[in-house]
């Protein structure tokens, strides 16, 4: 039986020892570093074979670790953010992206499983369905020095799943609104004294959680051109009967601005939008409240965007904080990017959707660490970068100038993969090597008896 000698993951390790007992630990940080440093699927299986322990009679621990061992995700989460934050924004607001993402899988087994619209195969006049989970991820957006461009790293993911799911169990459905919003005042409590940005796209542009996070956190999403704008409501006249006013007189719709020949535009170039480097902009800002019968009235302060090349839809966006300039918004939404450039990056690298647990237990623990295995080489790099330089791996066909996540991942790997940290046991040797003295009295001894 092989026996893998595995390192501390430097000071990664203290991030989560504390969640684990010490046995259940080691198989931890087998796991971690076996999904490292494995190729293609992470299946606990794979990562068995990649860390030398295929013969290992006692396979079955690291199954637990998902489907049985007591530790808690959400303290996983906490501390993993925290540990991001000390790394890479220990001053300054905290730019956070919120986005859902569709793992595939099938399987009658697995009760969470649903039938949703898939984001990458459909488009405005085609809705290609497929079968999976929806999980719900908030990663924390920050500057990458070595890569020269933010990433988005993922501390927090929660499984969502459709109205079916709740329809046999007598329980009223979570909707991804309302997982929002628990995931949103959570992170507010375990950062009160830390302003919290959240960039979300229109799927989160819901008075309800607007209304509900707007105290806890800045949001900034797309808004519609439709959406009914109204001024703020008028002061009470002392002696008025009835209800108070929630708004205003009405506004123009933002379609109405954007037509209108008055309307004052203002030019502006952002330095990152979507790829396109010095990005020119014509936009037009304003507040209001939004709101329509049956939902609280919101305060927040719009943008409309044009592009005057004629290249970009135009488009309109909204954010909570009525003080917040044009520039900083559109500067705080496209980084949202950065969340589908990690989703995308974790089922090439870190084999998401490879995954076969079928216990809910072992399901909603398996994903939530892959993605966050993502954030833990990053720090893991940002650490071993103190000490070397990461190569920027070319080819012929593709040239590129700063490192990206394949770059890092093969450095940690390298680290993992040297002698002296990641070591198999063998076959004693043929030779070994001895002291003088001891040789001598070995020879001595043989040529006395002889």
């Amino acid at each position: 039986m092989h026996h893998a000698i595995v390192p501390e993951l430097t000071d990664c390790s203290l991030v989560f020892r504390p969640l684990f007992s010490k046995r259940v630990w080691h198989s931890v940080q087998i796991l971690i570093k076996g999904a490292i440093l494995a190729v293609g699927s992470r299946t606990v299986t794979a990562i068995l074979r990649v860390m030398g322990l295929s013969e290992d009679q006692q396979f079955q621990r690291f199954h637990r670790v998902l489907n049985r061992n007591t530790w808690s995700t959400l303290q996983a989460s906490r501390r993993l953010l925290m540990a991001l934050i000390d790394a890479f924004a220990p001053l300054g607001p905290l730019v956070m992206a919120l986005d859902d993402t569709i793992e595939r899988r099938r399987g009658a087994r697995i009760a969470a499983r649903g039938i949703y619209r898939d984001p990458v195969w459909s488009s405005h006049s085609n809705v290609v369905k497929t079968s999976g989970l929806r999980w719900l991820c908030l990663m924390l957006v920050v500057p990458i020095p070595w890569a020269q461009r933010h990433w988005a790293l993922p501390f927090c993911c929660a499984l969502t799943p459709s109205a079916r799911y709740y329809a046999n169990r007598r329980r009223q459905p979570v909707t991804l609104t309302d997982r929002a919003r628990q995931m949103l005042r959570q992170v507010h409590r375990w950062l009160p004294d830390r302003r919290i940005v959240v960039v979300a796209d229109n799927s989160f542009s819901v008075l309800h959680l607007l209304a509900a996070v707007r105290r806890d956190v800045t949001m900034v999403t797309r808004l519609r051109l439709d959406a009914a704008l109204y001024e703020p409501a008028p002061a009470r006249v002392p002696g008025t009967r009835g209800r108070p006013r929630l708004v205003g007189h009405a506004l123009p719709k933002l379609q109405q601005v954007l037509d209108a020949a008055d309307t004052q535009w203002k030019a502006i170039t952002l330095a990152y939008w979507y790829g396109h480097t010095h990005k020119r902009l014509d936009v037009a800002t304003g507040t209001a409240l939004w709101y329509h019968g049956g939902a609280p009235a919101v305060p927040l302060r719009w943008v409309l965007v044009r592009d005057p090349m004629k290249q970009l839809k135009t488009q309109a966006f909204l954010c909570t904080d009525q003080k917040a300039s044009a520039p900083q918004i559109l500067n705080w939404f496209v980084k949202r990017w950065q969340i589908e450039v990690t989703f995308e990056e974790a089922r090439a690298h870190l084999g998401v959707q490879t995954q076969r647990q079928w216990s809910d237990r072992a399901i909603a623990r398996a994903t939530p660490a892959i993605l966050g295995l993502y954030s833990v080489v990053t720090l893991l790099a940002s650490q071993l970068l103190t000490s070397q330089v990461i190569t920027v791996r070319q080819a012929a066909w593709y040239r590129k100038e700063c490192a990206t996540f394949s770059d890092t991942i093969a450095m940690v790997r390298r680290w993992l993969w040297q002698a002296d940290h990641l070591a198999i046991s063998e076959k004693p040797p043929d030779m070994i090597k001895i002291p003088t003295d001891l040789f001598l009295r070995l020879t001595d001894t043989l040529s006395y008896a002889a």
